[in-house]
């Protein structure tokens, strides 16, 4: 499946609400970032350079969350900020990886990007809840890279 079909085939306005849900109730900051392949790159190497990329190191709590998708080869990587990683149990997100794999084999993508949403949120509300005056420190917008 070519980036194309992969973008026609998503509901980027449910991914984009469900970020914005999951931000309800946690400060952790969620970005979703698609692109074609890795063309070869390690893709948690691809990931990672892509989180700087997108300023997500900036966040005041270092609790940002990306969920970056090499779509061609239906791969992804959940990666979360040195914040996080230094506050949550190994393995953390084993379980969301896990259903987000099944589903993407379904085929049913969005679905599986909102569910990885909505439990990446109740995930880091233990650990990140919203306080009071919390701001949106990063777009919710999808990030899509083009070849």
């Amino acid at each position: 499946m070519n980036q194309m079909e992969f973008l026609k085939s998503l509901d980027q306005d449910r991914i984009i609400a469900a970020i914005d849900t999951a931000e309800r109730q946690t400060s952790g900051e969620i970005r979703v970032h698609i692109q074609p392949a890795t063309r070869g790159a390690e893709i948690r190497t691809l990931a990672e350079r892509t989180f700087e990329r997108l300023g997500m190191t900036k966040t005041v709590l270092r609790n940002g969350v990306l969920l970056f998708i090499a779509c061609e080869e239906q791969r992804f990587v959940i990666l979360g900020d040195k914040g996080i990683d230094e506050k949550v149990p190994a393995g953390f997100w084993d379980d969301i990886a896990a259903r987000l794999t099944a589903r993407f084999k379904s085929g049913e993508f969005t679905d599986g990007i909102v569910d990885a949403i909505h439990s990446a949120g109740e995930e880091l509300k233990a650990f990140f809840p919203r306080a009071h005056g919390d701001v949106n420190e990063l777009t919710n917008e999808i990030s899509i890279e083009h070849h």
